[in-house]
């Protein structure tokens, strides 16, 4: 086994260069398709890689490529596969899933360089198509490296003399990247932002913790917490609010058919009507792209903020705030939030009767329950809500993840049989509770707490901070905000542990090791993320114009923008210009020494033409001079042979030290 390695070593290193730049670039094209295969169907990653693996081994052996036939059964069956997932060939996951596997087929066919040409295109808009799933930081890196490798096959291929070494290649390719980077600069610091053509994530949250439009209360037996980041806030001053004041509000759910909970319509809503107490709480909250039209905010926002163009925010007469469509993009504003208000009518009107429906004959345990309270306290809302607390404090109610699948009469399960749930079950019993003792009450689902990250200390909001939480109305005071989830499991919105999902098994390998390591890890690359999110991704045209600021202009416009733009690419132009007319002057170092010797010949009165090589050189010279011009004829030889060595910059140093030693006859 020690051998096997070197063996593999010998190996590549005797394989034909056709054989070696294949090898190369299937392994660029597997990282290409990386980033793609969690989000294609199963059968495309695996018929890539077979695909891959086959066309490695053909060039290993130096093995004859497949015949016409293999080549369209194999297009045909990937075209019926990707009509059987999507139902389509038209569209983005169709689209995509098509280029990737016609990019690992064309492989099977790359006999030129023209083949090669158009393997090295299309994986170039391969790359491209990875920035539909994410723009994440990971995503970028990897895609860059998948850039440094396409380049560097493809100045290989330009390359057609001798077999030159990858690292050479690689070094071009580097360079030119570099002299790349100050257009690539301006163009993102100048170039009017527009709405890009990726960042709509899937839609998927069924029985994953996070945000929906609707609630369906008892269909999820076991919650999965998703660690995922859904916002970050950074808050004026530094400093956040007590984590048991942190209420982030979302939809708010009104309508219950007896087993869903829906948004109401908007002429249900009435109007926005805040009465804050206290003083207003300032942040800026970088939201994650949702596909979804909730803004977050604090509880509660009185004044809309400041969107990018495009987009526009509402508020409803719940205090939700939403924006004229979905957002598929990171998105950063400011708030003014205050914690302690109540909202809404202080009088009885029409609009509170979508706040008291309950579904003839929905949970009667429960309409019992509330009869008895309502004797109990004299049908006082404040009395109502506190004996309702008490029950969940003092009657063995727990919060569970793992609460199994409820029947129809959710509440009445939860209130007298299971008395365990998540907080949806806690919220919807609760509202179920006051609407039946004549109480207006609705859901209100958005996030609760969070954490800071000790690195860059911003507030982080993770789709397992998702929560839901209840509203209720009272004669004289409105809407107030209650959490019944805090009766039964206090620590859940305060000060103390919080639930979390399940390490992995590399992260529980290194939490076992050192119980800090892995939170002090996770901190940094969530820092780093953050400043990735915020610096590229939420560089916005407001952002841009604050930079002309900056620079000296008073009040720009999207038209300096693109005039600054100009002046940049124009200055790099004439800067490519100058450089190219360089290096048009320049000569081939080699073909440089040759012409000096060539000189020295002509000097000694051998008459050497033009286009001679070196070895007709070496033989004129012999002809003439005899045995005595041996050290110039072995020479000339080695200048020849270091023409068509590996590196062709390996030992024209040594060539030109021992031009100047040589002594040329005269």
């Amino acid at each position: 086994m020690p051998a096997l390695p070197s063996r593999l070593h010998t190996r590549a290193a005797s394989l034909p260069r056709d054989a070696r730049d294949t090898l190369f670039l299937l392994a660029v094209i597997a990282v290409v398709l990386l980033p793609q295969l969690p989000t294609l169907p199963v059968w495309t990653g695996a018929l890539a890689a077979v695909v891959l693996l086959w066309r490695g081994r053909l060039a290993w052996r130096s093995a004859p490529l497949p015949g016409r036939g293999w080549r369209i059964g194999m297009l045909a069956l990937a075209i019926a596969a990707t009509w059987f997932s999507h139902r389509t060939l038209i569209g983005r996951e169709a689209g995509v899933t098509l280029v990737v596997v016609l990019l690992a087929l064309k492989t099977l066919e790359l006999r030129a360089r023209r083949d090669a040409f158009v393997v090295f295109f299309l994986s170039f808009f391969v790359m491209l198509t990875s920035f539909f799933q994410s723009q994440s930081l990971l995503t970028a890196v990897l895609m860059l490296v998948a850039l440094l490798g396409l380049l560097t096959a493809l100045v290989n291929a330009h390359m057609p003399v001798g077999r030159p070494p990858l690292a050479q290649a690689a070094r071009i390719a580097a360079f030119m990247t570099l002299a790349g980077a100050p257009v690539m600069l301006a163009l993102f610091l100048f170039f009017p932002r527009l709405s890009p053509l990726w960042g709509t994530p899937n839609d998927g949250m069924t029985g994953r913790s996070g945000l929906s439009s609707s609630m369906r209360v008892g269909s999820v037996a076991q919650l999965a917490l998703d660690d995922g980041i859904a916002a970050r806030v950074r808050f004026d001053g530094g400093e956040a609010p007590p984590r048991n004041t942190l209420y982030f509000r979302g939809p708010v759910l009104s309508r219950f058919d007896g087993a869903e909970w829906t948004q109401p319509q908007p002429w249900e809503r009435g109007l926005p009507q805040l009465r804050p107490r206290g003083e207003p709480v300032g942040y800026e909250l970088t939201l994650e792209p949702s596909n979804r039209p909730w803004l977050l905010a604090l509880d509660a926002m009185r004044t809309a903020p400041a969107l990018p163009d495009g987009l526009r925010a509402l508020q409803g007469g719940d205090l939700q705030w939403s924006v004229n469509r979905p957002i598929g993009d990171l998105l950063r504003y400011r708030g003014q939030s205050y914690l302690d208000f109540d909202s809404g009518p202080v009088r009885r009107s029409g609009l509170l009767g979508v706040g008291l429906e309950l579904p003839p004959g929905s949970n009667p345990r429960t309409v019992e329950l509330a009869r008895q309270l309502q004797a109990q306290t004299g049908g006082s809302t404040p009395a109502l809500v506190d004996a309702a607390l008490q029950r969940l404090r003092t009657g063995g109610y727990v919060y569970t993840l793992e609460p199994g699948v409820y029947g129809a009469q959710t509440a009445d399960e939860f209130w007298f049989d299971r008395k365990a749930g998540f907080c949806e079950h806690i919220a919807s019993s609760f509202v179920i509770l006051m609407r039946a003792a004549g109480v207006p009450a609705r859901i209100v689902t958005g996030f609760q707490g969070g954490e800071i990250n000790p690195v860059d200390g911003y507030w982080t909001l993770r789709n397992s901070d998702a929560h839901a939480w209840a509203e209720v109305w009272e004669e004289g005071k409105g809407w107030w905000r209650v959490d019944p989830t805090a009766a039964v499991s206090p620590e859940r919105v305060g000060q103390f542990r919080r639930l979390s999902p399940p390490p992995g098994f590399f992260a529980g390998a290194i939490g076992a090791m050192s119980p800090t390591l892995m939170q002090h890890a996770r901190a940094l690359w969530e820092a780093v993320n953050n400043a990735w999110n915020q610096r590229v991704l939420n560089y916005t045209q407001s952002r841009q114009l604050d930079l002309l600021k900056a620079l000296g202009m008073d009040s720009p416009s999207p038209a300096d923008l693109a005039r600054v733009l100009l002046f940049a690419l124009v200055a790099a132009s004439l800067g490519g210009a100058a450089w190219a007319w360089r290096e048009r002057r320049r000569t081939d170092p080699w073909l440089r020494l040759l012409a000096r010797a060539r000189a020295r010949l002509a000097s000694a009165g051998v008459a050497v033409p033009p286009d001679s090589a070196p070895r007709r050189m070496a033989e004129l010279l012999a002809a003439r001079f005899g045995d005595a011009a041996a050290p110039t004829h072995d020479w000339l030889l080695r200048l020849e042979a270091q023409r068509y060595a590996r590196d062709p910059a390996e030992g024209l140093a040594a060539l030109r030290r021992d031009f100047r030693r040589l002594r040329w006859p005269v």
